[in-house]
């Protein structure tokens, strides 16, 4: 079984800049894609961002410029630095890790921006 804990959701202005993390633990041999899912109320989930073990990354449109992805491999954890958030940015944020053949899911953190 695999574990992810996620961390660092708040509230934030509009301008302002949070920083995600999320620790993979248990009976891991091989983590692959580590990423980010957002879902808002009342509209469907969405990649925010991925990020390969090599380092190879991906982001949604509306985010490119804005959030970075990032992970340390040595300590299965994969961050979500955003900045100038939005308050279209205000969702649940969930991560995620591929390992072996599954995708594993997290609890989600409630990142909300507004004034």
């Amino acid at each position: 079984q695999v574990q992810l804990v996620e961390s660092g959701g708040g509230l934030v202005q509009p301008g302002g800049s949070l920083r995600l993390s999320c620790a993979a633990s248990g009976t891991i041999f091989r983590l692959n894609t580590m990423g980010w899912h957002r879902q808002a109320p009342g509209k469907q989930r969405e990649v925010v961002a991925g990020i390969t073990t090599g380092g190879t990354t991906n982001y949604l449109n509306s985010v490119k410029g804005r959030f970075t992805i990032s992970r340390d491999n040595a300590k299965n954890t994969v961050y979500l630095q955003m900045n100038s958030l939005k308050p279209e940015d205000t969702a649940v944020y969930y991560c995620f890790a591929d390992v072996e053949m599954r995708r594993y899911g997290g609890q989600g953190t409630q990142v909300t921006v507004s004034s």
